[in-house]
């Protein structure tokens, strides 16, 4: 359920930047497409770029169920997101997204200035991290006091997947794409109220509940509260 909401919550502040279809996107890590392939619906043409081969299979499976007109504008490629200038022969996209994948690098430099080298002049460049932050919130909320006390002052954390993932500020991520010439827009906050609780919901609960995230990411002091930033910006 709080893939769902995240994956809602960024479609929608994707709309508000992305050029109309049939504008080219590059999904850097984008997994089984679950970012990306509701932007191929609307008419965007997506190149997938992923490290995992399982999780391309998932995205080629995931794929097959589409209809032929949305299987024709998705191009799934192998390999890692530092490689992705010369993996796509320099090709330069409309839109680059790279969602979920800074925190567990060891550093994102490298990463920015590769997507940023894909991205084509008056292009949206959009990444989403950890927010440094908001370290000390989860440990608190499950009574892990020693933990919490030490996350004030921490990098990164355990995450839910069990792997070491570290976090970034907006600030520095923001600084990053400013040396290669993209300009920052604007930032969000996504899983506010989710992250922080136990929630089973479907249907018209689950649209209510993600209208409700929707709204938070826009707005401060709800957006610096999230667990993570979704940060856009403009070559």
């Amino acid at each position: 359920m709080k893939g769902r909401v995240r994956t809602y919550v960024l479609h929608c502040h994707l709309l508000d930047h992305l050029p109309p279809p049939p504008a080219t996107v590059l999904d850097v890590g984008g997994g089984a497409g679950h970012q990306s392939f509701p932007l191929a619906r609307l008419g965007y043409e997506v190149v997938l770029l992923d490290s995992s081969e399982s999780m391309l299979a998932a995205a080629e499976q995931r794929l097959a169920a589409e209809p032929a007109d949305v299987r024709d504008r998705v191009r799934l490629v192998l390999g890692d997101g530092e490689d992705a200038p010369s993996l796509l022969r320099g090709r330069r996209f409309a839109a680059v997204l790279c969602h979920g994948v800074l925190m567990y690098l060891r550093e994102p430099a490298a990463m920015i200035e590769s997507l940023c080298a894909c991205a084509a002049p008056n292009s949206i460049v959009s990444v989403m991290a950890l927010n440094a932050a908001t370290l000390a919130v989860r440990p608190a909320l499950e009574h892990r006091w020693d933990d919490a006390r030490a996350a004030f002052d921490a990098d990164g954390e355990r995450g839910v997947l069990g792997l070491e993932t570290r976090a970034d500020t907006v600030e520095e991520l923001s600084g990053l794409l400013a040396a290669h010439d993209v300009r920052p827009l604007t930032w969000y906050g996504v899983w506010l109220f989710t992250d922080w609780m136990d929630i089973d919901a479907e249907g018209d609960e689950l649209t209510r509940i993600a209208e409700v995230e929707l709204e938070a990411s826009r707005r401060d002091p709800y957006r610096r509260l999230s667990r993570v930033f979704h940060l856009v910006g403009r070559r």
